[in-house]
Formats: structure tokens, sequence, C-alpha cells
């Protein structure tokens, strides 16, 4: 009598908890309907047809999602701001190298300074270039280069516009006019490419490349390798410019980011000219090979 009775009060029991399981599952299906319609609703089943078999202990509750559309409400912003247009420049180098008597004539200054405006996909370049007193420029050189560029490929953007040049020869200033060709990527923590192809208003052809990498010491403290180098096809005598590979230079700078946008920096860097770019180097009173220090600083905004 006493299992029997045990029985009977193990299947209502049973009942019972199913029942109470039905109402809830039914309840959270109405609440969620009500809050997210159309969207989400609440499925149950057997417990006899779980996937893994039949479960004890009542119904299982799954969520089948329906979702209609994706798209955004009115309204919203757009989640990429690819459209938006910027401005940005880069001071990366500006800088001052003493005279150490390494057979350097003068002290010497130069910078490089290149920016731009516009959005992700179209801008419009401006670079600027002066030096003086190196292995490369007897005197002085300033070049400026206003660009038009487009996005190409991860990273890289396409470059084409003008340049003038100016620089002093045998007592005088000369200046031309270029077209620039060319592509510039900046792969983040990585380095930063660019390469140039120049054509002057008479035709003579000549080209740029330079390699820059940098390397984090600490989160304030970054060492910064670059290399560049200049080749030419015709000779250019006014600009201390010969047939072939024209120089190569190596620098080294380790910097301190006292702000994020601007570092102070000292830096060592080895330039050589080859040639008939040495012996117009030569001829205007400059060395064509030189080891510089440099004190500068780099900043962007």
């Amino acid at each position: 009598m006493r299992v029997a009775l045990r029985a009977v009060l193990a299947i209502v029991a049973y009942v019972v908890y199913v029942e109470i399981g039905e109402t809830t599952a039914s309840a959270q299906t109405t609440l969620l309907r009500a809050t997210v319609p159309g969207t989400i609703t609440m499925k149950t089943v057997a417990a006899s047809t779980a996937p893994y078999g039949p479960l004890k202990g009542g119904p299982v509750i799954r969520q089948v999602r329906t979702l209609s559309s994706l798209a955004p409400p009115n309204g919203w912003p757009s989640p990429v701001m690819d459209r938006e247009n910027r401005l940005f420049t880069l001071v990366d180098i500006l800088e001052y190298r003493p005279k150490t008597g390494g057979g350097e004539s003068t002290s010497d200054y130069r910078w490089d300074v290149e920016g731009w405006y516009g959005g992700d996909y179209n801008r419009v370049w401006f670079k600027s270039e002066g030096q003086r007193d190196t292995a490369f420029k007897a005197d002085y050189d300033v070049d400026f280069q206003l660009l038009y560029g487009r996005f190409i490929q991860k990273y890289y953007d396409f470059q084409i516009g003008p340049r003038v040049e100016t620089q002093m020869f045998r007592g005088r200033n000369v200046t031309r006019g270029l077209a620039s060709i060319g592509i510039e990527g900046l792969v983040p923590y990585s380095y930063d490419l660019e390469a140039n192809l120049f054509i002057d208003q008479n035709g003579a052809v000549s080209s740029r490349l330079s390699y820059t990498e940098e390397l984090l010491m600490t989160q304030q403290l970054i060492f910064q390798g670059r290399f560049e180098t200049n080749a030419a096809v015709q000779r250019v005598e006014e600009f201390t410019t010969g047939s072939g590979l024209n120089n190569l230079e190596f620098g080294v700078r380790l910097r301190y980011e006292i702000r994020r946008e601007f570092a102070p920096y000292v830096g060592v860097s080895f330039d050589r000219s080859f040639g008939e770019t040495a012996t117009l180097v030569r001829e205007d009173g400059g060395n064509p090979s030189q080891i510089r220090l440099a004190l500068g600083v780099r900043a962007w905004f």
C-alpha cells in the first residue's frame, strides 16, 4: 500500500511541475512578443524531442530568431564615418645639424613636412622638404608639392600633382617645375613607404624612394630608422643632379614623446653622393660624404 501511495504522489507532483513550467513559458512568450514584436518568439519543445535525448525536469525552452530586417531605424547615424573630411599635418623632421669637424663646411638644417585634407578615399596632399649643406646639395635646396591622393589599397594612396624645386647654383637662385607621380603608404605600427617619379619642365626624369620604420622602446621612447635615395636619368647640372644613382642616406633618431603630438629627438645620419652627383657637389664646394649629428623635434596636429 505504501509503495502504491508513493507512486501516486510522484505522478501528481510531476504533473503539477509540468503544468507550472508550461504556464511560465507561456507568460515569457507573451511578454517577449509584447516587448519586441516581430523579432523574437519562444518555442516550447517537449523534453522527449531534445537534441541530446530525454531531459529530466520539464520542457525545454528554445529561442527562434525571426529578424525581418537589419536596416537601422530612420535618423540613425552611419556606423562608419568614412565621408568626413579632416585636416592632418606631420612635421616628421625639423632639425639642426651642428658642424662636428668631420668635413662639413658649415652647420646646416633640414625639415620634412607633409599633410593632407580630405576623407578616407580622396585627399589633397601638401609636402615640403628643405635642406642645406648636405652630401646631396652643397647649398640649400627647397621643394614643395601639392598632390591629389586617391585610396587604391589598404594603407596606400596614389598621388599625382605638381612640384616646385628651388636651390642655389653658383651664386644665383634657380627654380624649376616638375610633375610628381607616386604612391605613399603608412602601415600602422610597421613602416612608412613613399615612392615618387618626377618629370621636370624640360623632360628630365628623376625618382625618390624613402622608407621609415619605428620601434617602440617604451610607450614614450621611440627609435626611428630612415632610408632615402634619389636617382635620375639625365644630368641636370644646375640642380646638382647627375645621371644614375645620386645619393643614399641612412639615419637613426631616438625621440621622447612628451605628448603624442610633440617629441624632441637626437639622431645621427650618414649621407653619401655617387658618380656625377658627387662631382657636382665637390665643384660647388660641398662634401659628398658626411656623418651628421641631428637635434630636432617631431610634431603632428
